[in-house]
């Protein structure tokens, strides 16, 4: 079999790019860890926490008025925010901020709350640098495929954003409008990176080469398909943007379950999810439309017969089908804690499974002439 050696800078690069993958969907997970224990108030200030780059993990450690300095200090940042944002004319954002109930409430310390928000932010800094290293990386792809660096230098940029807005959720308290900004940007931030490097790994197969178990499948097949249909196409699109709306939704149900919870003096769990309102039902009959759009997408991507297409609906599907049963665990037995979060990144999971597979998708479209029988016979060999 022929081969093709890849270079040092672009095994660096897919390196470094998958690994930025892989941890910004622990950053999720961990987020939602964060919101499903309530921790995230349990640093009140940001970069540092309670004014420390090492946090303490006795009260004993804090001045006996703790709770009046950083609710004093939030305000005080908060009120600039305002300022800017009515400048900008978002005045009824800016209203919000200080109509939000808890604004002027600070959480009373909990070590275990703070060091779980901690941890939060040190793999939040962590992927700052993974992110960094993956433009650094991509500048090789400056003259082969320019697009790779300014997928990779957008998400840099989105990154350094994502921080700030990460410290407006802190010090607005949880404001619904911030947490929702900040859970769609890291969306966003999923879809650069995996955009960059699906694309720097379709550089490679272009450079490929058929593999000698595969060669004879592909030369002797005289079947050659037809390139994926527009309808699936605008269907993928349609599961993306409703899979996107239904993450949106979900941490607006669960701001709703924070002031259930809060409401009830966080006991009588069973009970919360009968006083949820409007939204969770909206996202909870969505879920029915999300599976019949995914189930229609993952046919026809079945049908076209290729590997990689094969691949991508089989993981949609098995996603789907978990981020179902999550959700019935978290609807019919009362929200358990440990589930939430598993919800959450099951959803982004999915999200960035579909953004694949639209991407494989527009692909094809424009190179139905290289389709055959088995799409398998192209491998990343360089």
């Amino acid at each position: 079999m022929n081969s093709l050696q890849i270079s040092p800078a672009v095994r660096r690069f897919r390196f470094v790019g998958i690994l930025t993958v892989v941890s910004v969907y622990l950053l999720i997970l961990v987020g939602g860890i964060v919101r499903s224990t309530g921790s995230g108030m349990g640093c009140p200030d940001w970069p540092k926490c309670f004014g420390q780059w090492i946090p303490p993990t006795e009260a004993s450690q804090l001045p006996a008025d703790y709770k009046e300095i950083y609710t004093a200090q939030r305000v005080a940042k908060n009120q600039k925010l305002a300022r800017t944002l009515e400048r900008l004319g978002f005045a009824q954002v800016a209203g919000s901020i200080f109509a939000h109930p808890t604004q002027y409430i600070e959480t009373d310390f909990n070590a275990v709350k703070t060091w779980i928000e901690y941890v939060n932010r040190l793999l939040g800094a962590l992927i700052g640098v993974f992110v960094f290293l993956t433009v650094i990386f991509a500048f090789p792809y400056w003259r082969r495929d320019r697009t790779i660096f300014w997928l990779a230098f957008a998400s840099f940029v989105l990154t350094g954003v994502q921080g700030y807005l990460g410290s407006l959720v802190v010090s607005t308290n949880l404001l619904p409008v911030m947490v929702t900004i900040h859970m769609a940007l890291a969306l966003v931030i999923v879809a650069l990176l995996l955009y960059a490097v699906d694309r720097a790994e379709w550089r490679l197969e272009k450079l490929g080469v058929v593999k000698e178990e595969e060669e004879s499948e592909v030369l002797n097949s005289s079947n050659l398909r037809k390139a994926p249909s527009s309808s699936l196409q605008l269907g993928l699109w349609a599961a993306l943007l409703l899979t996107f709306w239904q993450i949106v939704l979900g941490t607006q149900v669960r701001e709703e379950i924070d002031i259930v919870s809060a409401t009830a003096g966080h006991l009588g769990r069973e009970t919360w999810v009968e006083q949820l309102g409007t939204t969770f039902s909206v996202h909870r009959t969505m879920s029915a439309l999300v599976l019949l759009v995914n189930v229609y997408v993952c046919y026809e991507l079945w049908q076209l017969g290729r590997t990689r297409l094969t691949k991508l609906a089989m993981a949609m599907l098995g996603v789907v089908g978990l981020e179902i049963l999550a959700g019935i665990i978290l609807a019919y037995f009362a929200l358990p804690a440990a589930v939430q979060p598993i919800h959450l990144t099951l959803a982004t999971v999915l999200f960035g499974v579909q953004f694949l597979a639209l991407l494989a998708v527009a692909r094809a479209r424009k190179t139905p002439e290289t389709i055959a029988p088995s799409d398998a016979a192209r491998r990343v060999v360089a």
